[in-house]
């Protein structure tokens, strides 16, 4: 019960902190706890699903919920999560957990990359954003290359949420990131909701098919609940700065430690 808390307050904590945290929670069940794969997704998509949509809430009382962003890219993500769990029946677990590790050491570098180099050529890179916000509304400035950005957006994360039972945090924080000049606390919050939708749907489905958890795995997803109200209260303290730097090195542990448990098995000689 101990571990089980532990991790998932950890998974919670830094779901709230980065909004993409949920990342670790496969890589918590199956290295921490001793979960297979086929037995870690539902419960990372349960745990990673419910502590979104608290700290979703949160984000909406506060007014940092971009909802109508949110719906689109949750809607697309709905659209393509159906073929990411194809496609998770189809193609060999260790393809799938190595492209996953390669996608992760990618958005780590590239955060990476924009958290050290904050500040500098920041009315260059506005005049590349896709989605602008109106200074006097707080809202994105809507065209088609901004819809276009935000539908490829919630169409890979919903992809990658089929396919490995992650929240897709980690492709839509340096996503709107990229396309966008919404703040870092904005982006986590409007990320959470996303998340809280996608998840909603695949959850549902799960339990309605009459799956289950161990109580183990319910200590799991109660600690990531309240892990994510801690970082929830602690987001808005932390400078954006560190909070990028965060999802980078957590991103980047992650991919290191599938990377590690994938390729274990085929370095292990009888």
């Amino acid at each position: 019960m101990l571990l089980e808390s532990l991790y998932g307050l950890g998974v919670g904590l830094a779901l709230g902190l980065t909004g993409g945290g949920g990342v670790l929670a496969v890589p918590a069940l199956v290295l921490g706890l001793g979960f297979s794969l086929p037995e870690a997704t539902p419960v990372s998509l349960i745990a990673v699903g419910l502590a979104a949509l608290l700290g979703c809430l949160d984000g909406l009382r506060r007014g940092l919920v971009r909802y109508r962003a949110a719906l689109v890219m949750a809607a697309l993500g709905a659209l393509c999560a159906p073929l990411g769990l194809w496609l998770a029946r189809h193609l060999p677990v260790p393809l799938l957990m190595l492209l996953f590790c390669a996608v992760l050491l990618f958005i780590a570098a590239r955060m990476l990359r924009q958290a050290l180099g904050e500040g500098r050529g920041e009315v260059a890179a506005a005049l590349r954003h896709n989605c602008l916000l109106d200074q006097q509304t707080g809202r994105f400035r809507w065209n088609p290359r901004c819809f276009l950005s935000l539908s490829a957006i919630g169409g890979l994360s919903g992809l990658f949420s089929g396919l490995l039972g992650v929240g897709g945090g980690f492709l839509i924080v340096p996503g709107i990131r990229q396309f966008s000049n919404l703040g870092m606390h904005g982006i986590v919050a409007t990320s959470l909701a996303v998340i809280a939708l996608v998840s909603a749907s695949t959850v549902a489905g799960f339990l309605l098919s009459g799956g289950s958890l161990s109580s183990g795995a319910w200590i799991f997803v109660a600690a990531a609940a309240a892990g994510m109200l801690g970082g929830r209260l602690l987001a808005p303290r932390l400078p954006a700065r560190y909070l990028q730097l965060g999802f980078a090195v957590l991103a980047g542990l992650a991919a290191l430690m599938l990377f590690g448990k994938t390729l274990l098995p085929f370095l292990i000689f009888p």
